[in-house]
């Protein structure tokens, strides 16, 4: 009987060497993102944090370089709500290609009042969805001129009992803070996934890829000095919900999955494998609001209209690839463990 090949089983643990590579990591300073570009910079990739705060950057690169020996990390200036950061930042980056981008960076307020960007959109919208869609623009350049690269958008878990209201992105109606966080969460997730239909279209070896992250705590997440900081008491007093939800650097492992497995595919979505709130990354089926192309191709053309943006790819040149669609998002569907 011949042989079945069968990739093998994703190990957190032991992830794939990526020298040679190039990684950025919006809000890559603080929270998951942090563990996200630790967990990446122990591959010997290069890993650039994109963040607003340089001396946070700089803290987090000291505490990666103080666990990873010989991490190459840098820093670029990135505020997601300033319209004209995205393009001062990928001018900033020095680079001719990139392997993967992972969109991290995201506001969360939970009171009111309603907060604006200067050019009048909501925060948490702007930061969360606008700045990211804008800076896809502005990389796809570089991203063309990498084969098999990769854009790994971070959603919520708070997005799956959402739906959008595409006459009122801003929230200038009846604003509700965790409502707009979870919707600005939503039009990340249908953008990754609109994306990915449009890549496929344009004949792009580019993959778009989406990630949840699940249930994530501070008091469960190991401490990085200055970066965070976890007492005693918090982790003991937290210890049963870890039953639950888990610790910032677990819930960074569906990105750096998606980042770095060689059988992810395009289109599909990654997230902790107990319930969707904690565990080890796998591929999960799409949330059925997901799967509604006429919202995320109105979001995708309002998008471009509040931004003056449009991402746009196309395939490498003299590259022929060989990666055909998705077969399916679920487990099922795909040929990892």
């Amino acid at each position: 009987m011949p042989s079945v090949h069968r990739t093998p089983r994703w190990d957190v643990h032991r992830l794939p060497r990526a020298r040679g590579k190039s990684f950025l990591v919006t809000g890559g300073n603080a929270g998951i993102g942090y563990f996200v570009a630790e967990q990446l910079a122990g591959t010997g990739a290069t890993v650039v944090l994109g963040s607003r705060d340089r001396a946070k950057a700089e803290a987090a690169i000291g505490s990666i370089g103080s666990r990873v020996p010989g991490a190459r990390v840098k820093y670029v200036p990135l505020d997601l709500a300033d319209p004209a950061s995205p393009a001062a930042s990928v001018d900033a980056l020095g680079l001719e290609r990139l392997d993967a981008v992972v969109l991290n960076a995201g506001v969360a307020l939970d009171h009111p009042p309603r907060r604006e960007t200067r050019d009048g959109h909501e925060l948490m919208f702007a930061t969360n969805h606008l700045g990211h869609f804008a800076l896809i623009h502005h990389l796809a350049p570089l991203l063309t001129a990498t084969p098999g690269s990769r854009i790994v958008t971070t959603g919520s878990f708070a997005a799956k009992s959402e739906r959008l209201d595409l006459d009122d992105l801003r929230s200038t109606q009846d604003y509700r803070p965790k409502r707009a966080y979870a919707r600005s969460k939503l039009a990340q997730m249908l953008f990754a996934l609109e994306l990915d239909r449009r890549l496929r279209a344009a004949g792009s070896t580019t993959l778009s890829v989406l990630v949840h992250p699940g249930g994530a705590l501070d008091s469960l997440t190991p401490s990085r000095p200055p970066v965070h900081l976890r007492t005693t008491g918090e982790r003991l007093s937290r210890l049963p919900l870890g039953l639950v939800v888990q610790g910032k650097d677990a819930a960074a492992r569906p990105a750096v999955r998606a980042v770095l497995d060689p059988s992810v595919r395009g289109g599909q979505m990654l997230g902790p494998r107990a319930f969707g709130l904690r565990g080890t990354p796998r591929i999960e089926p799409l949330w059925t609001h997901l799967t509604d192309t006429t919202t995320a191709a109105r979001l995708w053309a309002a998008s471009r209209d509040l931004t003056g943006n449009d991402p746009t790819f196309t395939a490498p040149a003299g590259f022929v690839g060989t990666e055909g669609p998705a077969t399916g998002h679920g487990e099922a569907g795909a040929s990892i463990g």
